[in-house]
């Protein structure tokens, strides 16, 4: 029991010395460094919701499996605010596609499409509604192909 105990510490102690690291604070560079990570994190911001996207979907695709609406409703939130820093993007001029930059329109336009049937997805997870959560759902994936195959190289 007692090296059961000194392991758990270890252990812990482990984690804190690896996870401080993570979030020690960086040395203040003034306010050029600011304005560089504001435009690299505003040109990435389309690249990090497709990534916030793909672990979404993850839990989407199970929750919708199992009829877990909950999980659903999870997996929604953790993509909230990344829409708005894409069209924060769109609309500074930051984001450029690899594959048809002169339809843009035509991006932000299905761009806001996709994020109506996510907000659809969401009501149909609050009443555990499979049929139309799985429905919704390869509308989403569907649509994630043929934006990738219009924009994407």
């Amino acid at each position: 029991m007692k090296n059961l105990l000194k392991f758990a510490v270890l252990i812990i102690v482990a984690l804190f010395l690896t996870t401080s690291r993570a979030y020690a604070v960086e040395p203040d560079h003034g306010d050029h460094k600011r304005h560089d990570q504001a435009a690299v994190t505003t040109a990435n911001a389309l690249i990090d919701e497709m990534r916030a996207l793909d672990a979404a979907f993850r839990d989407i695709v199970s929750g919708v499996a199992v009829n877990d609406g909950h999980k659903v409703l999870l997996a929604i939130e953790t993509l909230h605010g990344s829409m708005e820093k894409t069209r924060h993007a769109l609309h500074a001029g930051e984001v450029k596609l690899s594959r048809n930059p002169h339809k843009m329109k035509e991006f932000e336009k299905f761009d806001k499409e996709f994020h109506g049937e996510l907000e659809a997805l969401a009501r149909a997870a609050e009443r555990d509604d499979r049929k139309v959560m799985a429905s919704l759902t390869k509308k989403l994936l569907d649509g994630c192909v043929r934006c990738h195959g219009e924009f994407r190289k």
